[in-house]
């Protein structure tokens, strides 16, 4: 029986470290052909749903790495041999990739699929914009991402016929995951006041958040729960104009919270709290940070697609449970 044991143990870890090695590959190691569909996802948010529904027939890459910023990033020498190297390449689209070598060779190549836009063109009611430009953050709704499954499983089977069933049994229990995963995180932020749901973070990522979880089926317009000093894509500058209307948003609704992103400077949120300071309006940055354009590093609370969002969800309702309030400032 202690035989046994130890043996289950030991075939536990060979797979736990199959899955790493996976996720550690180097460029070139993912380069060499091994008989598995090389598919290349530009976020590590669309690798983890192709990692699930192609299970062991794919070999997934992320280009876009770690921290690294989506909505800049230029294409690095070694870049084009990936990108080359891969039979299938999806990306957000939606205007995310925008860095010009990368948005160029993504625009052209027939086998890259832009999640976000197939999504628009089916359902272009779920797709928000801000000031004229599209949101592309559609990740931050888990309901409005798992719209990317038939997609990824259809065009898997293209390539790969003598797999299609299980690319759609596994997308099919993946679409279960994410809308169980979705209830929840709603259920969770609905356990906050809905005088207390409103969220100020660095830059303009959580507008499907805010529609998806802070929102009540009322709001007619939810938009004012959520603001941003910077945009769509983050900036090293913020106009004074930006940093007032943040702090008007703090005094009109008594937020006492911000909340830092783990990849986007904390220069932009520390001028509002100087700002509002100088106001006499009481506001604290966030013990810890929001994951928006990327996820979180292996072994971290973030680490997955789902557990990202839930890292985000705990932690917003966590802060406004216990910072938000009336604000020490009346204003007049």
């Amino acid at each position: 029986m202690i035989h046994y044991f130890k043996l289950t143990l030991m075939m536990l870890f060979l797979c736990g470290c199959g899955d790493l090695s996976n996720h550690s590959k180097t460029r070139q190691e993912w380069m060499e052909p091994n008989h598995k569909l090389k598919v290349l996802s530009t976020t590590a948010m669309i690798d983890d749903l192709v990692r699930q529904i192609g299970g062991d027939t794919v070999d997934p890459y992320v280009l876009i790495k770690g921290e690294l910023d989506p909505h800049s990033y230029q294409l690095v020498k070694g870049d084009d041999e990936l990108l080359a190297r891969a039979s299938l390449i999806f990306y957000n689209g939606l205007g995310l990739e925008h860095g010009p070598s990368l948005q160029n060779y993504l625009y052209n190549q027939r086998k890259a699929l832009p999640l976000g836009n197939l999504i628009m063109n089916d359902n272009p009611e779920l797709i928000l914009s801000v000031l004229g430009t599209t949101d592309p953050h559609i990740w931050m709704d888990i309901s409005l991402w798992s719209y990317t499954i038939p997609y990824i499983v259809n065009a898997l089977s293209a390539q790969d016929p003598a797999h299609a069933e299980m690319y759609k049994e596994n997308g099919e229990k993946l679409l279960t995951e994410l809308l169980e995963a979705h209830k929840q995180v709603k259920e969770e932020l609905h356990q906050v006041p809905e005088d207390k749901r409103y969220l100020v973070t660095s830059h303009d990522a959580f507008n499907y958040f805010t529609r998806a979880y802070l929102a009540d089926p009322h709001d007619r317009e939810w938009r004012y729960r959520f603001a941003a000093p910077e945009g769509l894509a983050p900036e090293s500058q913020i106009s004074a104009y930006h940093i007032h209307e943040i702090v008007q948003q703090l005094e009109r609704f008594h937020i006492n919270v911000i909340f830092p992103e783990s990849n986007v400077s904390r220069d932009s949120i520390k001028k509002i709290v100087d700002a509002a300071k100088e106001r006499g309006i009481k506001v604290k940055i966030a013990d810890a940070y929001l994951y928006a354009d990327a996820m979180g590093k292996p072994g971290s609370d973030g680490d997955t697609y789902i557990k990202m969002i839930q890292h985000d969800a705990k932690t917003i309702a966590r802060e406004l449970m216990h910072n938000q309030g009336k604000s020490t400032h009346d204003p007049s």
